[in-house]
């Protein structure tokens, strides 16, 4: 049997920074929010941690954004995510400085890494999370999912081991608004991976996502469903999105039906997303597509049943035939979009 930890050693928030292109993406900032409700809670410090090349300058967003402390590991083999170096840096990391809590987005990176990093320490982790809380009787991180696809939420505690750790679902939570006056501490911390270390190479990068897919930054969102009929009305939806400068989502129907690619479902089994604007175009309203776009700022259905449940959930519906309505929309959209440029 094994030993039990001590429990007392470790202590507060870490949330995982992953980093894009532009900066720290929207899912870390977002955690960051949430890890301070957690840190404060605890009464201990919130820490954001990023590993990369030349990425010391996104500090001053995570402290912005609510952090006391900086993990700062950088190397020209962390350049680009690769399993085996971040892997062993976060472990590294983990082994030195003990945190209680550690969040990571479920992306495609952070959901690789973090159940990684779970299995070398030796801890449970809670994956796609939808929400975050503390169990007053423990004082333990409350980890909420969904279970038994969808229909039931289950909430988790990791009672034995440590750290507790999870990955949190992008867009879940709101990100919270910058304080540029925040500052911090900066802990540089340096990587011990050695480019041998890493089993895979970067040979080449293809996008074949464009902005038009990238549901998870979006502001704006176009999505469509089992009412477009067939594949070949998307056009319409693609149309109202370009007007936009929205990105193009699909209901699971319409993923399923070999209408749309899977990255770009919204639902419980697809991604979860807040934008500001949300356009729900022949979609019913299933409980697990609302579960992925609940928390969008303003939700506008286009649906031609008006007991559709959609419509419970939307700020502004339009009964009408989705094929009539979105060319409509789209004429209509060309015409102001300039005066608001």
């Amino acid at each position: 049997m094994a030993a039990a930890i001590d429990q007392s050693q470790y202590r507060n928030v870490w949330v995982y920074i992953e980093v894009g292109e532009e900066g720290p993406r929207n899912v870390g900032l977002e955690l960051l929010g949430e890890g301070r409700k957690l840190a404060d809670a605890m009464g201990q410090k919130l820490a954001g941690v990023i590993i990369g090349e030349k990425v010391a300058g996104l500090a001053k967003e995570v402290f912005a954004a609510g952090a006391d402390q900086v993990y700062l590991v950088e190397a020209p083999e962390l350049a680009h995510y690769s399993t085996d170096g971040y892997t062993a840096v976060f472990t590294d990391l983990i082994k030195q400085y003990q945190p209680s809590v550690i969040l990571i987005g479920a992306t495609n990176d952070g959901r690789d890494l973090g159940p990684r990093i779970a299995c070398r320490i030796g801890t449970g982790l809670t994956a796609d999370c939808t929400g975050l809380g503390i169990d007053e009787p423990t004082g333990l991180v409350a980890w909420t999912r969904p279970a038994f696809g969808g229909n039931l939420m289950a909430t988790i505690l990791c009672r034995e081991h440590r750290p507790q750790m999870g990955t949190v679902r992008p867009s879940v939570f709101k990100r919270p608004v910058p304080d540029y006056s925040r500052t911090g501490e900066i802990i540089h911390v340096p990587s011990t991976v050695q480019a041998e270390d890493i089993r895979t190479k970067l040979i080449n990068i293809v996008k074949v996502c464009t902005a038009s897919c990238n549901l998870e930054e979006a502001e704006i969102i176009v999505s469509g469903g089992r009412g477009m009929c067939k594949p070949e009305n998307f056009v319409l939806i693609e149309e109202l999105a370009n007007v936009l400068g929205g990105a193009v989502g699909a209901s699971r129907a319409a993923v399923d039906a070999g209408w749309k690619p899977p990255m770009h479902q919204v639902g419980q089994t697809g991604k979860t997303v807040g934008p500001k604007i949300y356009f729900a175009c022949g979609i019913s309203g299933a409980i697990q597509h609302l579960a992925g776009m609940s928390s969008s700022d303003v939700i506008i259905a286009i649906n031609k049943d008006a007991d559709a449940p959609i419509f419970k959930r939307a700020d502004y519906g339009i009964v009408g035939d989705v094929l009539e309505v979105l060319p409509l929309l789209s004429e209509e959209f060309r015409k102001i979009k300039p005066k608001a440029c």
